[in-house]
């Protein structure tokens, strides 16, 4: 499994994450199985959010009672959670974020989380009160590291003019038939051409010129929750036989193919699992390295039904 040095981040996070919002329906063992999986292939880096589950906090606290882990083993994972989804509302005020980092500590069983992100823009950011809640949190030692999801490049600079913590991270969504973030650049200033919208102010190119790595969530979807394109040869026929003719190239699943093209990319992006399913989670990190080629890649993006000008 391939690491990246992340803002001097130790251990050196995974290129490939995973993600455990979906972890409430299951039962303690089978979550400890699910994260051994991921361990066992060289995952350290977990991530939750407190909106997570049937109610706030209860991913992040199956996940602590379940695992309970020792001061080993919590120093050699990374734990990430996010904040600011309220029912019905965002909310990055400061009182908000502070109480919501308490209760994840809490439901995690840990006394620091090793990355915080923001997890929708809140419009009505005050800037000046997200510089205060992280400074708290830092000072205190409840959060090592901050960053941001879903969030264009302004809103960025926005927090940047009164945080005064790096901002490494940004967990967007991403995957092959999903990839506005990367198609927009390739059809730039082709008038008529769908593709050409940038629906995402140049974050690719303002992420790779900051510093800041993408962290790609759902990178199996059609779309926004649409389903897996894995499998689906009604819509995606010409990009399965693609997966497929490249999994057998590169002795891997198609599975670990879909994760390679997000890894191939120089922007040394992070993939972000949603799955489950131990199996996927091991067929994901052996494709963390396949080393694609720049003519497999634009196959794969082309057969996604992307468009080279």
């Amino acid at each position: 499994m391939r690491t990246l040095d992340i803002d001097g981040t130790d251990p050196r996070p995974s290129n490939v994450v995973l993600g455990l919002m979906r972890i409430g329906v299951l039962d303690d063992e089978a979550i400890r199985t699910l994260v051994a999986t991921a361990r066992d292939a060289g995952i350290n880096v977990f991530d939750h959010a407190d909106v997570y589950g049937a109610h706030v906090h209860e991913c992040e606290a199956r996940f602590g009672a379940a695992l309970n882990l020792s001061s080993s083993e919590r120093e050699s994972m990374i734990i990430q959670s996010k904040v600011g989804i309220r029912e019905g509302y965002f909310d990055f005020s400061k009182e908000h974020l502070l109480r919501s980092v308490d209760e994840s500590l809490a439901a995690l069983r840990t006394d620091h989380l090793d990355v915080l992100l923001l997890h929708r823009p809140d419009t009505l950011v005050e800037p000046e009160e997200v510089a205060a809640a992280f400074d708290a949190l830092e000072s205190a030692g409840k959060v090592r590291r901050f960053g941001v999801s879903n969030h264009t490049p302004g809103q960025i600079e926005l927090l940047k003019t009164a945080v005064r913590q790096p901002l490494p991270y940004n967990q967007v969504q991403l995957s092959i038939t999903h990839a506005p973030l990367i198609a927009a650049g390739v059809a730039a200033n082709m008038a008529g051409l769908d593709q050409s919208v940038d629906r995402d102010n140049g974050l690719l190119d303002y992420s790779r010129i900051n510093g800041m790595t993408l962290q790609a969530w759902s990178p199996f979807q059609k779309g926004f929750f649409d389903g897996v394109f894995l499998g689906d040869r009604e819509h995606y026929g010409e990009l399965n036989d693609a997966l497929d003719e490249l999994a057998a190239a590169h002795g891997v699943t198609p599975t670990g193919i879909a994760v390679a093209w997000i890894t191939r990319h120089p922007a040394n992006m992070q993939v972000v699992l949603g799955t489950t399913n131990p199996g996927r989670v091991r067929e994901s990190a052996a494709g963390s390295q396949v080393p694609l080629t720049r003519e497999e890649w634009y196959r794969l993006f082309r057969a996604a039904g992307h468009e080279l000008p």
